[in-house]
């Protein structure tokens, strides 16, 4: 089944072929680096980290290029408030977003760059512009004319001419139409600048982004992705401002997020209802929120909330507890897996070819976990052949989505160290608690055993006892 993406710019899901068979080049855009990630952030970085390992699970060879906005008004404004340099407060948000990033299970892109080393690429494309008469110089300033480019609003289906009757935006007199946008913004006091042949000055937003897919990817690629946020009009000016400078097709295929909403309102910092990446991992396991992020199609919204987080959190304790029991019941380990792909991997591929549906995904992966488990309960321990290829689709639907990255005996470590908080026993003290327990069920003294499995219910401790041993969970 060939894979179909939903196409911003057609409006329609459409067979994806890329440029160079076997090859895609692909352009996601990154964040400017002025404070630290959100969780709306992350929720773009994931879905397309997804899409990333998808297509190469299907053998694709994928050039991923995400950059950096490390200068821009905000970066400025917000180095203003620190006392910091723009170049050290970008570096510092830098290195948080690969901290949380990383935390998440994200792979880095193939390359990251940055708008300041860059400047002359951005030079370069404002020159042609100018030359081709698709912008002009007003006061130092180099703005975009958008109405020299007959199809400008062909992404996000807005008309110039409504824009303009309608307009809101604030007006500078230097603009000879007011959408028009800097391409190129003359030098103030105090602001980080490059020379141009305009004078000293920095980029404007949108040129950046055409100047680096451009260096790294050509003047066509295959796939531009980002936030709904960013449809206009930052990825419409990209387009305008590309296919007049080069005369191609800029991006074929245009992908684009939903958002992360909160008290049914998008998560934002200039609405400030936001929540770090660094808060929530404090307080949830980074694959929990992996999954919730990806429980929703990537272009519907998503609700966060702390009864959605511990919903995925459940339901991540049961794919690893079902790898516990492959091991402990089945023998099968990652050693011992094999490259067979069963039925299940066959239906997840169908869901992600049809645009990427993680959370049809997500649900053939529980029917897969719930078939698995019945086969556990009704056979003897022991390898059985019909595990062999479920267990080895479980474990390339967790690489698509970037889930069980860690061993069963490491992840629920991890979750009891950070749930014995809210318990008040020790490790050890439950480990006595238990062997007491099974010491009595051996005497077959079943009240002793039903006291101590009451003691550790009220503190906090589930038992699950299995044929030959006895396991303690903390309790959801």
């Amino acid at each position: 089944m060939a894979i179909r993406i939903y196409n911003t710019l057609t409006k329609s899901k459409e067979t994806f072929e890329p440029l160079v068979p076997d090859q895609i080049k692909m352009y996601v855009c990154g964040p400017t680096v002025y404070d630290s990630c959100h969780v709306g952030h992350a929720r773009s970085v994931v879905v397309f980290d997804v899409v990333v390992r998808y297509l190469r699970a299907m053998n694709y060879q994928v050039t991923y290029i995400r950059n950096f906005t490390d200068v821009d008004d905000k970066i400025i404004k917000r180095s203003n408030e620190l006392g910091m340099d723009t170049k050290q407060l970008s570096e510092k948000y830098i290195g948080e977003f690969h901290r949380d990033m990383d935390a998440l299970n994200v792979m880095r892109a193939d390359q990251e760059p940055k708008v300041t080393d860059h400047i002359q690429e951005i030079i370069g494309i404002v020159e042609t512009l100018m030359e081709k008469n698709a912008a002009y110089l007003a006061d130092g300033d180099v703005f975009y004319a958008v109405d020299t480019f007959a199809e400008y609003g062909k992404l996000s289906g807005r008309k110039l001419e409504d824009l303009v009757a309608g307009s809101r935006v604030e007006i500078n007199k230097k603009k000879r139409n007011p959408f028009d946008f800097a391409l190129w913004k003359a030098a103030k006091p105090g602001e980080p600048s490059w020379p141009s042949p305009w004078g000293d000055g920095r980029p404007g937003w949108h040129i950046e982004c055409s100047a680096m897919s451009n260096h790294f990817l050509g003047e066509t690629f295959d796939i531009h992705g980002g936030g709904k946020d960013l449809i206009f009009p930052h990825h419409e000016n990209e387009i305008a401002q590309s296919e007049a400078a080069h005369e191609k097709p800029f991006a074929r295929y245009w992908m684009h997020n939903g958002f992360v909403n909160i008290d049914n309102q998008k998560m934002s910092k200039s609405l400030n209802n936001f929540l770090t990446v660094n808060d929530i991992l404090n307080t949830y396991h980074p694959e929990t929120v992996r999954l919730f992020l990806l429980s929703n199609h990537y272009r519907s919204p998503i609700d966060f909330s702390d009864q959605n987080l511990k919903e995925s959190e459940k339901a991540l304790d049961k794919i690893y507890s079902l790898l516990k029991r492959l091991d402990e019941e089945a023998n099968i380990t990652d050693a011992v897996l094999n490259s067979t792909k069963g039925n299940y991997w066959q239906s997840f591929c169908e869901a992600m070819d049809d645009d990427f549906n993680t959370a049809r995904g997500i649900g053939i992966l529980f029917n897969l976990v719930k078939e698995t488990n019945r086969i556990i309960d009704q056979t003897e321990p022991g390898i059985n052949e019909k595990l062999m290829p479920l267990a080895a689709d479980l474990k390339k639907m967790g690489h698509v989505l970037g889930i069980l990255q860690q061993s069963w005996q490491v992840f629920f470590e991890q979750r009891k160290e950070s749930k014995l908080q809210d318990v008040t026993l020790t490790p050890d003290a439950i480990d006595v608690l238990v062997a007491e327990r099974t010491a009595a069920r051996k005497k077959k003294d079943w009240k002793r055993a039903d006291e101590i499995r009451e003691q550790l219910d009220q503190a906090g401790i589930t038992l699950e006892d299995k044929s030959d041993f006895t396991h303690w969970k903390i309790a959801q």
